[in-house]
């Protein structure tokens, strides 16, 4: 599933072993959701949105939505709205 979990790690300045450690994953789970190998849990997928104060559906793209090329938002809107 595509995301912007990379753009917004890296504009908040976490590591992926720092994001891996706040959301009780593996730093190689956080590479794989970057890389789009890997789709999370729905658990995961929330502490993910809940840990960087964006809704779901900014961090994680929905593939059946009308325009769904990526281009809705982007990380400074996102960090905005978790303001």
């Amino acid at each position: 599933m595509r995301n912007r979990l990379r753009e917004l790690r890296k504009a908040r300045g976490f590591s992926q072993a720092e994001l891996a450690d706040a959301v009780d994953v593996t730093r190689q789970t956080i590479n794989a959701v970057e890389a789009d190998k890997y789709d999370p849990s729905l658990p995961l997928a929330y502490k993910l949105a809940t840990h960087f104060g964006v809704p779901v559906e900014h961090l994680f793209i929905n593939p059946f939505r009308e325009g769904a090329g990526g281009a809705a938002g982007d990380v400074s809107s996102m960090m905005e709205a978790g303001s």
